[in-house]
């Protein structure tokens, strides 16, 4: 299926010739389920998709409404913003209250909640916030600012964390020392991991990130997918490349081979962006850190490396991260595992919506219960 335009990739009769396929192939893999004396409840295919950009385009083009009953699509941990831990997002705040700082940050974040207070509260009370659109506009403020301690809220997955490492070779190698960043950067695959192991979490298939990918490529799957067998496959965001890639999967499921296939072949390759990795491997070293609701993920995190301690944040101002729950009674955490929907939870539109949100997955433009909100309510 070799598209060259966009428009290709939301052309209404090739989605319907993909949905149609969807639905004659789970027909067939029910009937040999039956053929084979299968016990029904495991008729359903649970397919997770790991980024937040794909839960949105989901929603927002209806895709759940038109696959058969018997498939469900579950929003997994690829919200960068909403799987960010408290401490983190504490850590940023505590940042903000520092004198003679300013600290530039994604818009997602201004609004997340933290312990005690958030960035929007903070800026209210004249705090120097500023929402940013890329790193390098936030070395550029400290390169203008050389009195102020500029800092910048790092979060995001392997799309994010190769721009930063550049932007922190870019500060060292122009001489500006009062750049700094606190790193809550993370790691796909591990996160994937966690979730296979948890004993809780029934997943049948992977719609993996296509934005991540384009860094990783596939084989940067393949470690996780020896391990544990799981169809994967790697889309991109279009209503036509989002269907496909849950075709591919229920052939999977059909045949009974999982592999690790890659349904948005006009960005990924196999060996991925190789540069940009040796960029962020050049800064940063992986570490244990903790992700919502999921708990801590062994070598999940990407921290600094020693060489660049003097751009560590937390390093310069002596702040400790501090071990704080996550809200009462927010499900954000089971929601990013797929243990539940956003409408599951008790707070979901009614003590928690858009103005007034108690965890992040209500705030962040990638987050499942925003998505909820705006297009299912």
């Amino acid at each position: 299926m070799a598209l060259k335009y966009v428009s290709e990739y939301r052309d209404g009769e090739l989605a319907n010739i993909l949905i149609e396929g969807i639905r004659s192939n789970v027909f067939a893999l029910n009937r040999l389920k039956k053929c084979e004396n299968l016990d029904e409840s495991n008729e359903k295919l649970r397919f997770m998709e790991v980024c937040g950009t794909h839960t949105m385009s989901i929603f927002r083009h209806g895709i759940r409404s038109i696959l058969p009953d018997t498939i469900e699509l579950l929003s997994g941990p690829g919200c960068p913003v909403c799987v960010t831990a408290q401490q983190d997002i504490d850590a940023f705040i505590e940042l903000s209250q520092q004198d003679d700082v300013i600290l530039a940050t994604f818009g997602d974040l201004i609004k997340v909640p933290g312990s005690f207070s958030s960035l929007q509260k903070e800026k209210a009370k004249g705090r120097d916030i500023r929402v940013v659109y890329s790193v390098f506009d936030a070395v550029e403020i400290a390169a203008e600012n050389k009195r102020k301690e500029v800092i910048f809220c790092g979060v995001g997955f392997e799309t994010t964390t190769p721009t930063v490492a550049a932007s922190i070779i870019m500060a060292k190698e122009r001489g500006v020392d009062n750049f700094s960043i606190h790193s809550a950067h993370k790691l796909t695959p591990p996160a994937l991991s966690a979730l296979m192991q948890n004993p809780k979490v029934e997943i049948d298939g992977f719609i993996l990130p296509g934005h991540v990918s384009v860094i990783t490529g596939t084989s940067g799957y393949q470690e996780v997918f020896d391990k544990y067998r799981v169809p994967s496959v790697i889309a991109g965001f279009e209503p036509v490349d989002i269907l496909k890639a849950i075709l591919m999967l229920v052939k999977q499921a059909i045949s009974g081979v999982a592999a690790v296939e890659n349904g948005y072949e006009r960005a990924v390759s196999q060996s991925g962006n190789i540069k940009a990795r040796d960029i962020m491997n050049q800064v940063f070293e992986p570490c244990d850190t903790l992700w919502r609701g999921i708990g801590l993920i062994p070598q999940s995190g990407m921290k600094l490396k020693k060489i660049y301690s003097q751009f560590d944040a937390l390093e310069k101002f002596k702040i400790e991260l501090k071990d704080t729950p996550e809200p009462a009674g927010c499900a954000c955490g089971q929601i990013l595992m797929g243990l539940k929907t956003p409408e599951l939870c008790i707070m979901y539109g009614k003590r928690c919506t858009p103005s007034h949100p108690i965890g992040p997955c209500m705030v962040s433009s990638e987050g499942a219960c925003a998505a909820y909100y705006r297009y299912k309510g």
